[in-house]
């Protein structure tokens, strides 16, 4: 800023210098020179605040991970030492403890593979052909993995209003994108130890099929909503976080939404707190 202020004021003097000795071959080539300068250090600057916000998000991105593949390890390590020194345990707690090891082991493996998704965004699904995909059997997968995910039954926190319609895709690529929406709607949705509660609609409109998911959390603040999409974008600071997550999720959708020629945004419910991720895509009514 300092630098951009001084080349402001030569270029200031030297015109009013210039103007008056009647130099005008000087003063034309060195404001020019000047205005190249002005714009090469605004171009630098920027370009440095975003390298600095960058850092930031990949080192915030680090511990978030390092949280994230360290937890369900220690959980898994611990009731397996606790099985070796207790030879004689019970049958149901045996039962138990293999369950809670393979939950933490999915959490683990979901974790790599949304990391390794990351770096083959441009080539999921490619080897598949596009095909007709009926959205509605597709979302309430979705929804039904999401709530096993976070251990709630679908028919309690999901309300679906799904019309009938076909998106041209790879169906890999639309199970990715919805779910992620789903998961985080899931995650971040409820409050003060409620359970969430989730409203999926899809309508066709004009040759695109909208996809809205409503959460009833907390929402997202205006100045983030551009900024949740960015690659490693978690807001807040990793070690007074509640919710586990790694930044990739949305990043990944709206990626995805772009190779498919469509949109993602969010915005707030009209009808309470939380938040609407509206996806519009091509497509028709069935």
């Amino acid at each position: 800023m300092v630098l951009l202020a001084l080349n402001v004021a030569l270029m200031i003097a030297w015109i009013i210098v210039l103007s008056r000795t009647l130099y005008i071959t000087a003063l034309t080539v060195g404001t020019v020179l000047f205005a190249l300068v002005l714009v090469g250090s605004t171009a630098y600057l920027v370009l440095s605040i975003k390298a600095v916000r960058l850092h930031a998000r990949q080192v915030n991105f680090v511990d978030s991970v390092t949280h994230e593949l360290k937890t369900p390890l220690a959980a898994a390590k611990l009731y397996l030492e606790t099985m070796q020194l207790r030879p004689d345990m019970p049958a149901e707690k045996r039962t138990e403890c293999l369950e809670v090891m393979a939950s933490e082991l999915n959490r683990l493996e979901d974790l790599i593979t949304q990391i390794l998704e990351v770096g083959r965004l441009e080539r999921l699904g490619m080897g598949v052909e596009v095909e007709d995909v009926d959205v509605a059997p597709l979302l309430r997968r979705a929804m039904t993995t999401a709530a096993a995910h976070h251990k709630y039954d679908p028919d309690e926190i999901f309300t679906a209003d799904l019309s009938p319609v076909i998106v041209p895709a790879r169906r890999m690529v639309l199970e990715t994108i919805f779910g992620n929406l789903l998961d985080n709607a899931v995650k971040y949705g409820g409050q003060d130890g409620a359970p969430p509660r989730v409203t999926v609609e899809v309508l066709e409109r004009r040759g695109r099929v909208v996809t809205r998911i409503a959460d009833d959390g907390a929402g997202v603040p205006a100045e983030f909503r551009k900024k949740i999409f960015d690659l490693f974008y978690r807001g807040g600071n990793e070690l007074e976080r509640t919710r586990r997550g790694t930044g990739l999720g949305l990043y990944i959708v709206r990626t995805l939404v772009t190779l498919l020629h469509g949109k993602v945004r969010v915005f707030d419910r009209a009808d309470g707190p939380g938040s609407v991720f509206e996806v519009d895509l091509p497509g028709i009514r069935r």
